[in-house]
């Protein structure tokens, strides 16, 4: 399959970006319900890896508008 062109790619990216971050947003939110039950030591850590876990699974996303490639060419 024919990798699209570079401002194309990027235009995909940030859409996927953008509609990932809305879905995390809101699965966030929907668990508040029940975080807020939780002490408040327990809840900071919990709302502080939730507000950086959400760039793991866009790594390959990013990688990929930026330079057409999925796989990381450092780990070759």
């Amino acid at each position: 399959m024919k990798t699209p062109s570079p401002p194309l790619r990027k235009l995909i990216g940030i859409a996927g970006i953008m509609s990932f971050i809305v879905l995390w947003a809101v699965l966030v939110a929907s668990l508040s319900r029940f975080v807020e039950q939780w002490p408040i030591l327990v809840q900071a850590p919990f709302y502080l890896t939730m507000g950086i876990a959400w760039i793991f699974p866009l790594k390959p996303l990013i990688r990929w508008a930026q330079s057409g490639e999925v796989d990381d060419p450092k780990r070759d």
